[in-house]
């Protein structure tokens, strides 16, 4: 890397964050719940659906899948496969009723016919425990970044960029609300559209235009050959089986429709019509985005060569900035760091701002106080949690520095999938559906979740593994998505049928209309 490449990309990087932050400063007028919670509900379809890509389009999607394309090939496009393909359940299923059904969270929605105290404060823990796996994915992949970019390279180095873009991140939260951080994810995401498509042309460009030309030359850049064009291989061995590749996309596809930070999204726009084009917007704007992954990453492995990827800072996470850097020199690479880091800082903002909104208003105005609260008061905790969850992450990010982030954001999905996408689908269709029923389901695929995690290769018995030198794994896959999300419907089911009725008939017909028509709908 070049002296002054490090230098280049600081400045870029410092450009992109002031600038954004006057906008944010500017456009701020968060002083109720309704509006730093769910922006006043002024958004329009359209720029919802480019925030709602721009909250998706993490770190996950620009530096760890071209980055598993890179080295694993196939396996690695699984990623944008899965997470694509996963929009149609929130487009068909859930985006207008829970946009007609609740008000700020999806603990709203839960709660509406049920009993509040306990199912708030389980749609509370699921939210804050789906968003710290979520969260430290990207702190994760801020530290392998500037570890190659602003040639950084020490323990104690990582780690104080690591904070910095924690810090800037709170800025944003507690500055704009959701209105000043939906204006950050519509400028990021058209900005990391831009990168991804000059990417794309210039790289085709240096093989003719032919895609061939290029999967040919990265198949020979690959220990693996053409075996990487094909599904079931990992970079120089062979482990990924089949069932762990069917429960890693059961993860990806389910996941989704139960990640709280894009859920509080549809409450940014007035109406379910709104919302519905919102997910159509986005998944457009997806569509493309993951078509350029696939050239980007398998054009790193023929450009710059997967054992080069592999063996540089950040590993697998390099694979975009080592090509940006090979097509286009100092300044290509100092436009994709500064958008990188920006992917960064927008999402871990829009996650920071779900977990604090649930924090504040399920359990401090919900259930603390019972709802007979000031609206200052709950911006205020809101404030005061986004502090607290972001000095976290920045402790999480540094614990998991060097991990492949395409891979720690796969975790998130399946403890979203099996704590909360088995509880919303049921309350939004189930009649019969209970508080017994919420709170198995809501708890048993997040415990699952958990201890499958913990007891799996991801923690030991692997060389890739959080602890490699002890082996306590008993659970051979390293996705657990394929056993705790059955778990967690099969638990909600039973919980239904053996628990007590719901006396309250008259709130489930109002939650059964609304939903299905917006009538009495309303936000604030």
């Amino acid at each position: 890397m070049p002296s002054e490449g490090p230098i280049i990309n600081t400045v870029i990087f410092a450009g992109f964050v002031l600038l954004t932050l006057f906008i944010v400063y500017r456009v701020s007028s968060a002083n109720t719940s309704s509006d730093y919670f769910a922006a006043g509900s002024s958004f329009t379809g359209v720029q919802n659906g480019v925030a709602l890509s721009g909250d998706f389009l993490s770190a996950a999607s620009f530096l760890g899948i071209a980055g598993a394309i890179a080295v694993h090939g196939y396996d690695g496009f699984l990623y944008s496969i899965g997470f694509l393909v996963a929009w149609l359940i929130n487009l068909l299923l859930i985006a207008e009723r829970m946009r007609n059904t609740g008000r700020f969270t999806m603990g709203d929605v839960l709660s509406f016919r049920m009993k509040q105290r306990p199912v708030r404060a389980a749609a509370a823990i699921s939210t804050m425990a789906i968003t710290f796996v979520y969260m430290i994915a990207q702190m994760a992949g801020a530290g392998g970044l500037v570890a190659l970019l602003a040639d950084v390279h020490s323990y104690w180095g990582q780690a104080m960029v690591i904070a910095v873009v924690g810090l800037v991140m709170i800025l944003y939260v507690l500055l704009g609300g959701m209105k000043g951080t939906t204006w950050v994810q519509i400028i990021k995401a058209t900005l990391l559209m831009l990168c991804a498509a000059m990417i794309t042309i210039f790289l085709l460009g240096k093989f003719g235009y032919d895609f061939s030309r290029v999967l040919d030359e990265a198949a020979a850049n690959n220990p693996n050959g053409r075996d990487i064009l094909g599904p079931g291989v990992e970079y120089g061995k062979s482990e990924l089986t089949k069932l762990d590749f069917v429960s890693l996309s059961l993860a990806l596809v389910l996941g989704v429709g139960g990640l709280p930070h894009v859920l509080m999204r549809f409450y940014t726009v007035p109406n379910a019509k709104e919302a519905r084009r919102s997910v159509v917007w986005a998944v457009w704007t997806m569509s493309l985005f993951y078509l350029f992954t696939l050239v980007i990453g398998y054009g790193a492995a023929a450009l710059v060569g997967t054992p080069t990827i592999v063996g540089a800072p950040g590993g697998e996470n390099s694979a975009a900035p080592l090509l940006a850097y090979r097509i286009g020199g100092t300044l290509l690479l100092g436009i994709v760091a500064a958008i990188a880091f920006a992917t960064i800082l927008a999402v871990v903002a829009g996650l920071t701002l779900t977990a604090s909104a649930s924090f504040a208003h399920d359990v401090y105005a919900n259930m603390i106080k019972r709802g007979n609260v000031e609206s200052h008061k709950v911006v205020r905790v809101a404030r005061l949690t986004a502090l607290g969850i972001g000095l976290v992450s920045i402790v999480g990010g540094v614990a998991v520095n060097g991990q492949n982030i395409a891979f720690l954001v796969g975790l998130a999905f399946a403890f979203a999938a099996s704590a909360n996408l088995s509880t919303l689908l049921f309350s939004l269709f189930w009649k019969r559906f209970n508080t017994t029923g919420t709170l198995w389901g809501i708890y048993s695929g997040l415990i699952s979740c958990l201890l499958l995690v913990v007891f799996s290769p991801v923690f030991s018995g692997a060389a890739d593994s959080i602890f490699p030198d002890v082996d306590f794994a008993f659970f051979p896959l390293k996705n657990p998505g394929i056993v705790s999300i059955p778990i967690s419907f099969l638990c909600a089911a039973i919980g239904t049928l053996f628990g007590p009725r719901s006396d309250d008939h008259e709130r489930q017909s109002e939650m059964e209309v609304r939903s299905l028509t917006g009538i009495g709908a309303r936000i604030g």
